[in-house]
């Protein structure tokens, strides 16, 4: 027991690491990293015969989640330690006034020596990379205020917030795995949009990792290296890349990245990356670039459970100015399980239904547009009915889809041949790609990727899936 309450700052490391120790039992890893690891000790006070330490959390978000998640387990842990009962109080250090040089990038607050930052996001500089702006692609829609919360991706919605709030301060890079249609992208563009309202000045650029692939590719075919380069390595603030296992296996592409991503970290600009797996999963991914990946934080979304998929209809349904009865939201949850966008593209569908008809949107309403979209219960489709209803469909030969052609009428109709495979079959990406003449996964997977975020946008191919779909 101790005999002096108090406690000065040169006693704290190893009052703090005892009690990390102590957490580690009982604090999942990936909280204890983005959460408790950032908080600074500030000082302890003497109150009604214990002890209150005071701790200061990066911003008023990350305090308030410790408060709600972790702050008993830290006060328990605290206490054994200290032999005392110590109390928790958190502060934030988001409102502390510092000082600000006149000539400052505005999401690192370092000096900017390489140009000046005008408020329409533009950098006045030497060179190539005189104009870079902040990438008008962000998707205004996707907010952290559209994106609904559950458990199935709280972590990596509040990890997401906290890049927003503080750029490069703490996860960098973040990166945020999951299954496709479960809401990356929608985070990705939630961060790059929070920080324009926050900063309209700031330099943001969100992009797919094909589209980083195919600028590369255009730049070295027209000798613009020294263009391309100075673009993603000083023209912005925070690059957000979506879909990044695409560059594995591509030699160039991978030395490229390895490089823009060191001159990223290295100058404190924040990076984000979204892909299908983990890291350590990404086949043929260079052992540098994966190591730089589990530098930051690496956040994962699971599929949502019933209740949260509910929200989502319903929260879809209210800024659609949808009416959506109970039991349909209940239905369409309850079946299909997997995938948000799908969802989404279910209540879509029967929107426009019933505008067209001019009837309310009802139970047996959505259990036949169902039947076209989910196969009955015990149907089995094969890899070979599947080709040939698209081939049907689009009046080609099944062997066509395994030729290397690369034209539309062909290309559109293999790719969403490939995604129905993967829907309804199971077959990994691998195994589908046998039947396309060996293909790699990486292929079927953007295939898949493209033909799920085009049934939402591209009506050609949401009316051709379905049609496909009604053949089977």
């Amino acid at each position: 027991m101790r005999t002096s309450l108090s406690l000065d700052s040169s006693e704290w490391p190893d009052t703090w690491k005892a009690a990390y120790r102590i957490l580690e039992q009982t604090v999942l890893p990936n909280q204890l990293q983005a959460w408790i690891q950032p908080l600074e000790f500030i000082r302890t006070v003497e109150e009604n015969g214990g002890l209150t330490v005071e701790l200061g959390a990066p911003n008023d978000f990350s305090a308030q989640w410790v408060r709600d998640h972790c702050q008993r387990a830290i006060e328990s842990s605290l206490t054994q330690v200290m032999g005392v009962n110590c109390e928790l109080r958190l502060t934030s250090k988001e409102h502390e006034k510092t000082p600000q040089l006149n000539n400052t990038d505005p999401l690192t607050s370092t000096p900017n020596t390489t140009g000046i930052v005008l408020n329409t996001g533009t950098r006045i500089t030497g060179g190539d990379h005189a104009d870079a702006r902040s990438d008008t692609t962000l998707e205004p829609k996707y907010t952290f205020d559209t994106f609904v919360v559950g458990a199935s991706n709280q972590f990596a919605y509040a990890s997401a917030v906290a890049v927003a709030e503080q750029p490069a301060r703490q996860y960098n890079p973040l990166f945020i795995y999951s299954h496709p249609g479960l809401g990356k992208t929608h985070l990705l563009h939630a961060i790059g949009n929070h920080i324009l309202v926050k900063n309209p000045g700031s330099r943001v650029a969100y992009l797919s990792a094909e589209r980083f692939v195919n600028e590369l590719i255009d730049s070295l075919q027209h000798n613009r290296m020294p263009a391309f380069r100075a673009k993603f390595r000083d023209s912005y603030d925070m690059i957000l890349i979506d879909d990044i296992q695409f560059i594995a296996g591509k030699v160039k592409t991978e030395e490229e990245f390895f490089h823009t991503f060191n001159a990223l970290h290295s100058t404190k600009r924040q990076i984000v990356l979204t892909s299908d797996r983990p890291p350590k999963e990404i086949e043929g991914l260079e052992e540098r670039i994966r190591t730089r990946f589990e530098w930051g934080l690496i956040s994962d979304i699971h599929p949502p459970e019933i209740e949260t998929r509910i929200a989502i209809l319903k929260s879809k349904a209210e800024r659609e100015d949808v009416y959506l009865p109970d039991d349909v939201a209940t239905f369409l949850a309850s079946y299909i399980k997997t995938n948000v966008r799908e969802l989404e593209g279910v209540l879509i569908r029967l929107q426009a239904q019933a505008s067209l008809t001019g009837a309310e949107i009802s139970l047996e309403m959505a259990k036949m547009e169902l039947k076209t979209a989910i196969p009955e219960e015990g149907s089995h489709l094969t890899v070979e009915a599947i080709l040939n209803a698209v081939a049907k469909h689009f009046h080609l030969k099944s062997q066509d889809f395994r030729s290397t052609t690369r034209s539309r009428n062909v290309a559109l109709p293999r790719q969403i041949a490939m995604y129905l495979i993967r829907k309804y079959t199971g077959l990994g990406f691998k195994e589908i790609g046998q039947y396309f003449g060996g293909k790699d996964h990486t292929t079927i997977l953007h295939a898949y990727v493209k033909v799920e975020k085009g049934l939402d946008s591209d009506t050609f191919i949401r009316e051709s899936v379905e049609s496909i779909q009604n053949l089977l």
